[in-house]
Formats: structure tokens, C-alpha cells, sequence
């Protein structure tokens, strides 16, 4: 397995699990893409144990100490850690937020209830604000600390957009992501949820939970000048195409439960032109 291999598969496997992000980092130079697609095969592949694993459990775990190894030096012959071996020697790479990635998946094999938001968030973090983290050493390599904290906001607020779009897919895993405190303040029952019932009251908790997530976007948007101008389209560009998911569920009145929405590529490029990204090669 050559390393241009390696970062082809990992390339394909952006591109075919996450249009959105793949159109949005596309923009990047090319080894900075490369290192872009192996991070996203990572994060791919331990979440595809937990949603998808036969023995999820016992996958996880071998998955873990694959991770392990490849702290330790070695390389398995894979396309995913080939490929990241080669971020690992071009990048001041932190392996934390690796390592938390792996601890929050662990939590969707045991926690399919959150009481409470901020129970919710440390989850939030450790499945997406950790992409971000992983992605500041590419992206930003001299503002890493002052980025820090808006790469958490983001993430946050994307694991949020994600909550929010996929509850009836969620709730056919058996997990529920909506904080239980906030689910009892509007009346609504997990039988709501799992009856797929679009009510004010669930309108009003959607939109509760929404607009913590807006907040965050701003919140992560307010510091982008910091970022390289090529790093700021890509980063801008995700929180856009992102941001708009929340407004196609309203689009579509709220029904998470039998329909997915998702963002047109009409308003992708809509909104990569809105920042400028017109004048940047895209693919």
C-alpha cells in the first residue's frame, strides 16, 4: 500500500459518506486535503464500528488498541493508518483528540439517554469537537490555542445540527440525544419520539435545542479571520453548508422522523460563492 493509495481510498471515503465536508475542504491545498481526508477515514471507521459493527464491543476495543500501536510506531498495512502515519510525520499532530474520539463512541455502545445538556455536550465534544482539534494543526498550525476554543464551539454545534436532524433515525438505534430535562420542561415523552409525532411542543424543543446550536455557530464564527485564507474558506464553508440543515428541517416542517434533510448542491455552491469560494478551485 503506497501512501498515494492510502490517501486516495481515504479520499473516497469522504467523499462518499460526507458531501458536505468533502465539498468544503476541497478547497484546501492538496497535502493539507490529503491529511483532511485520512483524519475524516479515522473518525469513519470508529464510528462505523459502533453503528455498524457485528460486535461493536469487541471491535471497538481492537480498534483501540490498533490505536494504541500506532502511537507505539507501528503501522498496520491499511489504507486509513498508512495514510495518517503520513499526517503524523508532516504535521505537529496531538493525539488527544484521537484518543477522546474513541472515548465518546464508547459512550453511544452504553449511554443512549443524556439527562442533561451538558452531559450532552461533553458527548458533543468528544465525537465532533475533537475533529476540529485534530484539524487545527492542518488547518491553523501557529493560532492553534487561540482557535481552540471556537474548534470546540463548532464541533458542538454541529453534533448538535446532527441531533437534531437525525432524531428518528437515532430513536430507530434505541438512542434519544434530546436532554431529558429539557424533553420534560416541553411535555414531551419518549413515546412522542419513538411515535414520530411532530407537535408544537416538540417544535418548541427542537427550536429550544436549535438555538443553542446558532449560538455556538456564532460563537466559533466570530474568530475565522484568525485561520489562513484558504483554511477560512474551507472552515466557513462547512459551517454554512452546515448551519443550513437546520434550516431545511424547517423547511420540511419538522418531520425528522421519515424524512432526512440535507442540503442541495445548488445551495452548496450558493453558499461557497456567498464567501468568496467561487474564486477557489474546488476539487
Amino acid at each position: 500500500m503506497n501512501i498515494r493509495q492510502a490517501y486516495a481510498q481515504c479520499e473516497a471515503v469522504t467523499a462518499y459518506h460526507s458531501k458536505t465536508f468533502y465539498r468544503a475542504f476541497s478547497v484546501l491545498p492538496l497535502h493539507d486535503r490529503n491529511a483532511i481526508w485520512a483524519i475524516y477515514a479515522f473518525c469513519r471507521r470508529v464510528d462505523d464500528i459502533v453503528d455498524e459493527g457485528k460486535q461493536p464491543h469487541q471491535e471497538l476495543q481492537q480498534f483501540e488498541k490498533q490505536w494504541e500501536s500506532f502511537l507505539g510506531g507501528y503501522t498496520e498495512n491499511d489504507f486509513m493508518w498508512v495514510a495518517l502515519r503520513d499526517v503524523f510525520s508532516r504535521y505537529d499532530m496531538d493525539a488527544e483528540p484521537f484518543s477522546h474520539m474513541i472515548e465518546g463512541q464508547k459512550m453511544d455502545l452504553t449511554v443512549h439517554r443524556y439527562d442533561t445538556f451538558s452531559q450532552l455536550l461533553r458527548y458533543c465534544y468528544c465525537v465532533a469537537s475533537t475533529v476540529g482539534l485534530m484539524l487545527l494543526p492542518i488547518l491553523a498550525p501557529h493560532r492553534r490555542e487561540q482557535l481552540k476554543e471556537s474548534a470546540i464551539a463548532l464541533g458542538e454545534a454541529m453534533q448538535l445540527t446532527n441531533i437534531l436532524r437525525d432524531v428518528g433515525e437515532d430513536m430507530a438505534r434505541g438512542r434519544i440525544y434530546l436532554p431529558r430535562e429539557w424533553m420534560n420542561m416541553y411535555e414531551v415523552s419518549e413515546q412522542d419520539i419513538a411515535f414520530g409525532r411532530v407537535t408544537n411542543a416538540f417544535i418548541d424543543l427542537w427550536e429550544h435545542i436549535a438555538q443553542k446550536a446558532e449560538e455556538k455557530y456564532a460563537y466559533a464564527e466570530a474568530v475565522f479571520s484568525l485561520y489562513p485564507l484558504s483554511a477560512r474558506f474551507a472552515v466557513r464553508g462547512a459551517t454554512l453548508m452546515y448551519k443550513s440543515i437546520l434550516h431545511a428541517v424547517r423547511e420540511q416542517q419538522y418531520d425528522v422522523f421519515t424524512k432526512r434533510a440535507f442540503v442541495s448542491e445548488e445551495r452548496k455552491k450558493a453558499l461557497l460563492q456567498q464567501i468568496g469560494g467561487e474564486n477557489v478551485e474546488v476539487g
